[in-house]
């Protein structure tokens, strides 16, 4: 994956430190054997998800590769293989 830049942008890093201090907020609480708290590192873990995605939209995120068309591609395939 390290090829195509998946996840290196800085709306994934931001999403995924946010949910990953969610998780340690909810895992904290879970030994703490705090109900409340641990519900609260789930918000949090939904909120990275959420400034993730916002920020995918404001430009920040991967921005989609174009797709030949499956025509084109098909045709350009037979004629290489009758040379």
């Amino acid at each position: 994956m390290a090829g195509t830049s998946h996840g290196h942008t800085p709306a994934a890093w931001t999403g995924v430190i946010i949910a990953f201090i969610g998780f340690c907020i909810s895992g904290a609480f879970m030994v703490l054997a705090n109900p409340l708290g641990f519900w609260a590192g789930l918000v949090v873990v939904a909120l990275g998800g959420v400034v993730g995605l916002a920020m995918k939209a404001a430009g920040m995120g991967m921005p989609k590769a174009a797709h030949e068309d499956l025509a084109v591609v098909i045709a350009s395939n037979k004629a290489a293989a009758k040379v």
